[in-house]
Order: C-alpha cells, then sequence, then structure tokens
C-alpha cells in the first residue's frame, strides 16, 4: 500500500448529497461533485489487511478487486484503476449508484472505525473513465458462427450479452419493452441513475456488436421452438417480475397501485412519453401509504415528494431494525440494522409492526387505510407467527396506496410455460451448476434464477452465465 497508515490518519468521506430543499425540485442525481484529491485521501484508507474481506463473496459477488484499485486511485493512477475495475465489473457506473455495498459491510476497517468508501471511488472511477474517454468498444479477434438469444436486457442479461459478443459469439438481446435496460431503465428512478448514464452503455455494447431487439416479448412474439431454432444457446435473464400482491377488502379501488406500474409511469414521464390523464398515476397533493419498507418502498418516497405529495407514510410489516449491527448477522456479513435512505431524509412517516387490513373509500374513491400493529411470536414449534395486538387498530386518510412488498418469483406464462423448464421450489427457474436449465443449451441467469436480489448479484450471474454458455458452445460441455 503507498500510505500503510492511511486508515490512521483520515475518516471517512463520502460525496455530499444536494439540500433536500434543492433536490427534490428536479430528477437528477443526489450528489454533488467530490475533489480528486479527496477520493485519492479515501483510497489510502484502505489498509493491508491481508485478508480482504471487501472481495469476498460475502463482500463482492463479482469479486471486484478492491484493494487494488484503492491503492491505484490513491497513487493517482485512475486509468490503470479502471482496467481493475472493469477486470471483473461489466457496469461499474450502475453498481457504483445503486448497490447497497455489502463490500463496505465486509471492510476490515469497519471493525474498528469507519470503513473505506469503497462505492464512492468506484462511481468517481468509471464516470472519470467515460469522461477521459478510456472506455472503448472492444471487438473480438474473431468470430465463432455461433448466435445466441439473451432474454431480458436488465444487468443480468446485459451483463450475459456483453461477455458473450467479446468472445465472438453473434449476440441478439430480446427486451419487452419499448427500450433496452428493464428495472435500470423503468425501475430505477432518474434522482438515482440518470438514463443517460445507461445510454452511453448501451451504445458502447451496439458498437461492440450486440443487436438489441425491442418490444419483444418472447414465448409470445416469438416462440420458444423459433428461438431454439434460430439461436445455438438461449440465456433466460428476464428477472422475478411478479411482484407481491396484498389481498385485502378495497384492493381492487382505483387509487391502489404495484409499485412498479407507479415508477414505470413516471420513468416514462422522464423519457418525454404521453401518459394519458385517465391512467396517470401521481402523488401530486395527494396523501400517499407505501407498503413495503424496502428500497422499491423508497424509490417510491422520493418519486412522491418530487410529484409533490401532501403527505408521505411508509409502512412495514416487520419489526424496526436495530440501530447497529445485530447479533444475528456478524461481521462480514450484510447487517441487520436500521437504513435511513435519501427518501426518508426528504421527509416520511415511517412505522414498523403494522399490517393493513382492509381499505375504505367514500363515494366510491379510496379514502381511508385501516390497520392493526403486530407482534411476531413463536408458535409450538418454533415457527414465526404474526400476532395482532388487540386494540391496537388504526384508521388514517388516505388517496393513493402503493404496494412495494417485493417480487416472488418470474412470470411464468408464455416463454418459461413454453419452454416446459424446471421450476425449483422457490419459484424460480432451476438451473445446474453450469447454469443451464432442465432445457439443452437453454440457461439462466440474475433474478430469473436466484429470486429477486441485488443488481451486483444480476451482473455476476449474466458473466458467469456466459462462460458457461461460452464453453457449451465451443466445447459442448459447460465449464466448472
Amino acid at each position: 500500500m503507498a500510505d500503510s497508515r492511511g486508515f490512521l490518519k483520515f475518516s471517512r468521506e463520502s460525496p455530499v448529497r444536494r439540500s433536500v430543499e434543492i433536490r427534490v425540485q428536479d430528477w437528477r442525481e443526489l450528489y454533488e461533485p467530490m475533489a480528486e484529491e479527496k477520493f485519492k485521501t479515501q483510497g489510502s484508507r484502505c489498509m493491508d489487511c491481508g485478508v480482504p474481506f471487501c472481495q469476498s463473496a460475502t463482500g463482492c459477488p463479482v469479486g471486484n478487486l478492491i484493494p487494488e484499485w484503492n491503492d491505484l486511485v490513491h497513487c493517482g493512477r485512475w486509468e490503470d484503476a479502471l482496467k481493475a475495475l472493469h477486470a471483473t465489473n461489466n457496469f461499474p457506473e450502475f453498481t457504483g449508484r445503486l448497490c447497497p455495498a455489502p463490500c463496505e459491510s465486509s471492510c476490515v476497517l469497519g471493525l474498528i472505525k469507519q470503513p473505506v468508501t469503497i462505492r464512492s471511488i468506484e462511481q468517481e472511477i468509471i464516470d472519470r473513465g467515460f469522461a477521459s474517454d478510456w472506455i472503448v468498444p472492444v471487438r473480438p479477434l474473431s468470430q465463432t458462427g455461433k448466435r445466441v438469444a439473451v432474454v431480458g436486457s436488465g444487468p443480468a442479461g446485459l451483463a450475459a450479452a456483453q461477455q458473450l459478443v467479446r468472445v465472438g459469439h453473434s449476440v441478439t438481446v430480446f427486451e419487452k419493452a419499448d427500450r433496452v435496460g428493464g428495472l435500470l431503465r423503468y425501475g430505477i428512478p432518474d434522482f438515482k441513475l440518470e438514463k443517460w448514464i445507461l445510454n452511453r452503455r448501451i451504445d458502447q455494447m451496439q458498437k461492440e456488436g450486440v443487436t438489441f431487439q425491442v418490444n419483444t416479448d418472447v414465448g409470445r412474439a416469438i416462440s420458444a421452438v423459433t428461438l431454439k431454432k434460430e439461436f445455438d444457446a438461449v440465456c433466460l435473464a428476464g428477472g422475478a417480475m411478479v411482484a407481491r400482491d396484498l389481498q385485502i377488502p378495497g384492493r381492487e379501488l382505483d387509487g391502489v397501485h404495484l409499485a412498479m406500474e407507479y415508477l414505470t409511469q413516471q420513468n416514462r414521464l422522464n423519457h418525454g412519453d404521453n401518459i394519458g390523464s385517465d391512467v396517470l398515476i401521481t402523488a401530486k397533493d395527494k396523501r400517499v401509504v407505501i407498503l413495503g419498507g424496502g428500497d422499491t418502498g423508497s424509490d417510491c418516497v422520493g418519486t412522491a415528494h418530487r410529484q409533490g405529495a401532501k403527505e408521505v407514510y411508509q409502512y412495514e410489516l416487520l419489526p424496526e431494525p436495530p440501530r447497529d449491527r445485530d447479533f444475528s448477522t456478524p461481521w462480514p456479513q450484510w447487517p441487520m440494522k436500521l437504513r435511513t435512505s435519501h427518501a426518508h431524509e426528504e421527509g416520511c412517516n415511517r412505522e414498523w409492526s403494522v399490517s393493513t387490513t382492509r381499505l375504505g373509500s367514500t363515494n366510491g374513491a379510496l379514502s381511508t387505510l385501516h390497520a392493526s400493529r403486530v407482534e411476531f411470536k413463536s408458535d409450538e414449534n418454533g415457527r414465526q407467527q404474526i400476532v395482532i395486538v388487540p386494540g391496537s387498530e388504526v384508521e388514517i386518510g388516505v388517496d393513493l396506496v402503493l404496494l412495494a412488498m417485493g417480487f416472488i418469483h418470474p412470470e411464468r406464462s408464455g416463454l418459461l410455460c413454453d419452454l416446459d423448464v424446471a421450476i425449483d421450489t422457490r419459484g424460480n427457474v432451476s438451473v445446474d451448476e453450469q447454469y443451464m436449465t432442465s432445457v439443452s443449451g437453454v440457461f439462466a441467469a440474475g433474478d430469473m434464477k436466484r429470486g429477486a436480489s441485488l443488481i451486483v448479484w444480476a451482473i455476476a450471474e449474466g458473466r458467469k452465465a456466459a462462460s458457461h454458455i461460452d464453453a457449451f458452445l465451443r466445447e459442448g460441455y459447460a465449464c466448472s
């Protein structure tokens, strides 16, 4: 390490967020720029810890060479840092903005002090790389003559496609939406990922030879038979898009929507699309309740503020997490603890241990939400049961309810049914150790295979699936 005592001399410093008053007026990203010298100083805090848990499977699913590029940043060798970063991660500009950074939770320095600002340094490396024109299309030296279909253009599909085209295969990515990007395009708000950042990477991939075919719902517009006939291998990367719903009285009322319907509409508006007033979902001047305390719920909170909501509530069924790392998730695991997002800073009434029981209406319009406090108690077999606290019923006025309770499994109708691939006990596509499904030549990666998860896992799985597909095409068997 260039400065073996940096972690003793310097404190953690991250880019600061734009003020709440300013940022809720637009859809731009949250953070102010930070000076280069400060990033160099932060890189010097990476200690010579011997065993860098930050790049272990617990800390970083893609295996980022974190100590290496931290040191290179400290030394001002930005282009070399970019090469080290790209060696394991196709899209650091996405993970640097969207990943919750389990690497930082696994940082050895985090045992005694604040961990290294790994994610911020990662984002600065890649943004500097694009700004300096160091990132150019990578073309293969030769073509294999093999054709691969990738179904889904989210992070898993994009990673698989880029890896495969770079080793000489002909790759077509099918996307059922009208633009490429999957949830990166329509599920992530612009204040977390402005879409020009996605577009510049798509442009690079097109110049590398990837073909994108949008408005194509494979399994309906194109049959599985046609897909298998026209391509030598198929990678299923469509995600786990079936949302967890809430079947309670009043669910059918106008003003109750799945979170992804809401977020997708706003992203389309930001793209300049016309959304008819009869189907427009807006929080303007409304009392909004978001059911679900995860990242999607937080995205809804931030979106509601920017649309001009009157009041915003976020209800979570589970108990409030502890303020500090819980004993059940010891270092270097991802800690169970309370997290406050940028959206919560903007204003939000957060409640835990709340179960919504029914929704009421006035003159046919959504007007009230009825809920009760709950406790988690063990039954005679030790299983946790949700128990309603007697006399804890509450009622609040509401104009818009957004269901952000997570995703449960991939959509099974259409392609998966057509292909007749095996499904595992969790409802996801079942694969072997080589990421191949029960159908020869058909592979799966990302959320479609593992269930709803982190973007860094999607990229890691897309890369691994590509490796196995490449081996299958070249030698007739998948690599170990």
